[in-house]
């Protein structure tokens, strides 16, 4: 007696609107989302990492916010439109003396350098006015530069009609920022101290979680679970991203209080986009320090020697338009210049999607070159 044929159970519909993932698909998420939520617990409970990456930065954002007022060097740069009678008038050593502390260039387009003195470019420009008036546009994102401009066009100004003495004053002055007029210091050091803040939770997570987990055979452990090498990768680099954005959205919190007064201006939310691919490329960084150093103490010093050097050369804290030609060109190859210069425009300069996206290439260019680098150094074990 032949046995009767065996029915098949009929296959689980697929569910509506597309094709249910497959199991693989399935662990792999899983293998995410568990790595992720284990990631963030830890760093949630580490209290000496939430002081370092949250609370240490705000330190210096309400230290430099409170005291500081922009100040740098006297040299400003301007662009002188057309020609003006009084600083043409200005010659021998006493425009030796002038082109000490102020260096003038000349153009004809007005709207392109008061373009120039928004985005930082200029400090200021110089026209002459009907009747005799000197007219200078300014930028606030310095305020002693701006008011060395003023002071010292005011200055020949006085000397130029006390020259003509017993005669009507032949120049005025007339001198307006190219802002509007409720723009403070905080919205120049803000972007600053942003960028060293991500930059340097992206960096030291990145380095002391790879080593840690080496040191103690974590590493090992997940290279002979189920787990791909991608799963660990995307969710360290989620849990650092999550944590740049809440160090973002903590900084402009506090510093738009009316304390500090910080004023939101232009596509600012392109700060997000920015932060995304600074904290990709910071990591890459640590992934490099990471795969080199053999203890957290060695990963620990490294991330400092390459962090800080990086934040002072970069502008986080300090302007960098008077550096040495050669440091300004080791400035621009740094990710934290780019990312504190394209922050600076979108945050406080008006600047747009054209101002944050080279930016944004660059960051993920670095990261790549970088990440492929410390991918050739990577060590499971010791």
């Amino acid at each position: 007696m032949s046995a009767e044929p065996t029915t098949a159970a009929p296959a689980a519909a697929p569910a509506p609107g597309g094709t249910p993932p497959e199991p693989a698909e399935r662990e792999r998420v899983s293998a995410f989302v568990s790595l992720s939520r284990v990631m963030l617990v830890a760093f949630v409970r580490d209290r000496s990492a939430l002081f370092f990456v949250l609370l240490f930065p705000l330190m210096f954002l309400m230290l430099f916010g409170t005291l500081l007022k922009g100040a740098t060097t006297q040299h400003a740069k301007v662009e002188q439109i057309g020609a003006v009678r009084l600083l043409d008038s200005v010659q021998g050593e006493a425009r030796t003396g002038l082109e000490e502390v102020l260096t003038i260039t000349r153009g004809d387009d007005e709207a392109a350098a008061l373009e120039k003195v928004r985005k930082g470019d200029l400090d200021a420009m110089i026209k002459e006015g009907p009747n005799g008036t000197v007219v200078v546009r300014y930028s606030a994102a310095d305020q002693v530069r701006a008011g060395t401009v003023q002071g010292i066009v005011n200055s020949v100004v006085q000397q130029a009609n006390q020259a003509a003495s017993g005669k009507a004053p032949t120049y005025t002055l007339e001198s307006s920022r190219v802002e509007d007029g409720s723009l403070k210091p905080i919205q120049f050091l803000t972007p600053g101290l942003l960028g060293w803040a991500v930059a340097t939770g992206a960096v030291f997570s990145a380095a002391l979680t790879l080593v840690g987990w080496r040191q103690k055979k974590v590493l090992r452990r997940l290279r002979l679970a189920p787990v791909s090498a991608g799963a660990i990768v995307a969710s360290r680099v989620a849990v650092s991203v999550l944590t740049a954005l809440a160090q973002t959205a903590i900084f402009l919190a506090l510093a738009t209080l009316p304390f500090f007064g910080l004023k939101l201006t232009g596509d600012w939310w392109l700060v997000i986009p920015l932060v995304v691919c600074a904290t990709i490329a910071f990591m890459s960084i640590g992934l490099l320090v990471g795969s080199i150093a053999k203890t957290e103490e060695a990963a620990n010093g490294l991330s400092q020697i390459i962090v800080l050097p990086m934040s002072f050369l970069s502008g986080s804290f300090f302007p960098t338009d008077d550096m040495p030609g050669w440091l300004k060109a080791i400035s621009e190859a740094l990710p934290l210049k780019h990312l504190v210069t394209a922050a600076q425009s979108v945050l406080s300069r008006g600047g747009g999607v054209m101002d944050a996206l080279p930016a944004m290439g660059g960051l993920l260019l670095f990261a790549a070159v970088l990440t492929g680098i410390s991918w050739k150094l990577f060590r499971w074990e010791d």
